[in-house]
């Protein structure tokens, strides 16, 4: 891969971070919205600012300033990724790489299903 698909790769995930709330939030987003009831610009805002640095502070102060952060969640949130992503790595370099693609896929397809449909 040479440096300018890389910078165009950095690039698009940067601007669907800043958008969107990605990174972590595949999982943290439809959870705010699910489990924990916040719209879904708050959830991707409240996203942004668990994954603060370096990932979201740019994306994270344009929701803060609108008033679509809850910075108690966001704190919360972020205590559980510090915890979550020692127990997560360890899985993962445990496990096939076939099958944690398998659950991923699954996983992802549930949650689309759950926000699509319910």
């Amino acid at each position: 891969m040479n440096y300018v698909l890389v910078a165009v790769l950095g690039l698009a995930a940067g601007v669907l971070s800043g958008l969107f709330g990605i990174g972590g939030a595949i999982l943290i987003v439809p959870g705010l919205v699910l489990l924990a009831k916040l719209p879904q610009q708050s959830a991707s805002g409240t996203s942004l600012a668990a994954l603060l640095l370096p990932v979201g502070l740019l994306g994270f102060l344009q929701y803060y300033k609108r008033g679509l952060v809850n910075l108690p969640y966001a704190a919360i949130i972020a205590v559980g990724l510090f915890l979550g992503a020692l127990v997560g790595a360890k899985l993962a370099v445990s496990l096939p790489d076939a099958t944690l693609r398998r659950a991923f896929g699954a996983f992802l397809m549930l949650v689309a299903a759950r926000l699509l449909f319910f």
